[in-house]
């Protein structure tokens, strides 16, 4: 069997490369594919070719998908190796596989598969695939049934913030293999690399990677020193730009790290701040939204005051002093915003003000 296969697969190398003396762009029965995911900041790239079924057993014939590794594994598609690639470490099945392109191979067992990440990658099939010296990681998984795939692919399913499932899919079965990434670990890294090259002279990029810290509760001292970059800029003050914005998110990081001292000084600067109305009033709206009732009541008083026809600058005026607790000087100045608001808004603001004298209304 072994001498026939040999000579089988010689006449076909020999064939293929008296085939290959040119380069026209030929149609191919199985085409190249790539498909391409991100999952957090870790790109996932497939690169593979794909065959179709027309009308074959195509899991059970030992031809087209070699079984348990006799005489080979099967290269998940056809010429070429099937690739793939992570652009950061991740886990594959629980196992820790380092960032790079790999060799995916695939070797049935039966309804069990086992699946092989090869730093040897660039194989023409499985023919000289070492499984001693080439394979990085094995895992096994079990196959499931799936609609119909006439030509065989891979899907990204299952996703979520840190994880998805890659299925390889032919006929009426996939191959299921979890990845993961550590979200918080690779993004912050790759701010890190980020922010050290264009992005290191736009103030945004230094506030929206504080801010993604602040969110998810992650690296947030490193973050603080992100959301002053946002503000000072960087050698010389050079990009500064103090705004609202980022002097918001210094203010939930400084309240989140318990830097009391600092946290007052800087709810102070943002105050004394220049604000359009515009600018005010998603000022005061962050104030009560932090919880610093007191803070937004003196700014939405002293913002309407400034800007006596911006009606919803006196409708956080009203809404600071339910939050402190005072409900019937709340419901006076929202009924006084009835009088100047745009009729479009006047339903909502008979909702808000029964949702105060209820006690149900939240921001």
């Amino acid at each position: 069997m072994k001498k026939l296969f040999a000579v089988l697969f010689s006449a076909f190398l020999m064939q293929n490369l008296m085939a290959q003396f040119h380069t026209l762009n030929i149609p191919q029965s199985s085409p190249e594919v790539q498909e391409t995911q991100k999952l957090g900041v870790t790109t996932i790239t497939i690169n593979y070719s794909s065959p179709s079924v027309k009308g074959r057993d195509v899991w059970n014939n030992s031809n087209i998908i070699p079984q348990n590794g006799n005489p080979i594994a099967w290269r998940a598609g056809a010429n070429m190796n099937t690739t793939i690639t992570f652009s950061t470490d991740v886990l594959v099945e629980g196992q820790v596989l380092k960032a790079g392109t790999y060799g995916f191979h695939v070797i049935p067992k039966g309804n069990t598969y086992t699946l092989l990440f090869a730093h040897n990658n660039n194989q023409w099939g499985s023919y000289y695939l070492d499984l001693d010296k080439d394979i990085t990681l094995s895992v096994e998984v079990t196959s499931v049934e799936s609609p119909f795939s006439e030509q065989m692919d891979f899907e990204f399913l299952d996703r979520t913030e840190n994880s998805l499932v890659i299925g390889l899919e032919w006929d009426k079965r996939r191959l299921p293999f979890k990845v993961e990434v550590d979200l918080n670990k690779t993004t912050v890294e790759s701010f890190r690399s980020e922010l050290r090259g264009i992005n290191t002279y736009h103030w945004q990029a230094w506030n929206d990677a504080a801010n993604w810290c602040l969110t998810h509760n992650t690296n947030l001292e490193e973050a603080l020193e992100w959301a002053n970059r946002s503000i000072n800029g960087g050698y010389g003050g050079f990009a500064a730009d103090k705004n609202l914005r980022n002097l918001g998110t210094k203010i939930r990081l400084l309240k989140k790290l318990n830097k009391t001292t600092e946290l007052e000084a800087t709810k102070t600067e943002a105050k004394n701040l220049y604000a359009t109305a515009n600018e005010a009033n998603g000022f005061g709206v962050f104030l009560m939204r932090n919880g610093f009732y007191q803070d937004a009541y003196a700014y939405n008083k002293e913002k309407f005051q400034q800007y006596p026809d911006a009606w919803f600058l006196q409708l956080n005026r009203g809404l600071s002093q339910y939050f402190l607790g005072n409900k019937k000087a709340a419901i006076k100045d929202i009924k006084k915003v009835m009088k100047s608001a745009p009729k479009q808004f006047h339903n909502r603001l008979k909702e808000i003000i029964n949702e105060v004298e209820s006690g149900k209304y939240s921001l």
